[in-house]
């Protein structure tokens, strides 16, 4: 059985907060740590801060070195197809093979709005994630 951490550092987590748990995770013999992949804190109020999934998992791939990490979940309507390939594939060398990319189609209108980012239906979000 893989023992697996999770985090929603959207609510507050900085990397540092992240390394450190990460960190633990890896000493306490944890086989993963996954963080969501949000913008907003789920409040929806803008509250305290936060961090780019990808830029923090890239962190934590050079200070970590056994513990696998990813994403539960980056949302397919956040970034291109192509350059969400070459970040992850970099994140992956950068870590030695350690990530697991978890995608999904996108749930949090506000968040994409606060953003300006395009929240489309859902069978184009759906059209998006098999793309």
């Amino acid at each position: 059985m893989d023992l697996r951490i999770f985090t929603e550092p959207q609510q507050g987590a900085t990397y540092d907060d992240l390394l450190a748990v990460a960190r633990t995770a890896e000493d306490a013999g944890f086989d993963a740590f996954f963080r969501s992949d949000h913008y907003l804190h789920m409040s929806g109020d803008g509250g305290a801060g936060p961090t780019d999934a990808w830029t923090t998992l890239a962190g934590l791939a050079r200070d970590t070195s056994r513990i696998r990490l990813g994403t539960l979940v980056t949302a397919a309507t956040f970034r291109l197809p192509g350059p969400l390939a070459i970040a992850v594939a970099g994140v992956d060398q950068m870590s030695g093979g350690r990530v697991e990319l978890g995608i999904g189609a996108g749930w949090f209108k506000g968040e994409h709005t606060a953003y300006g980012i395009d929240f489309p239906d859902v069978r184009e979000r759906f059209d998006r994630l098999e793309e």
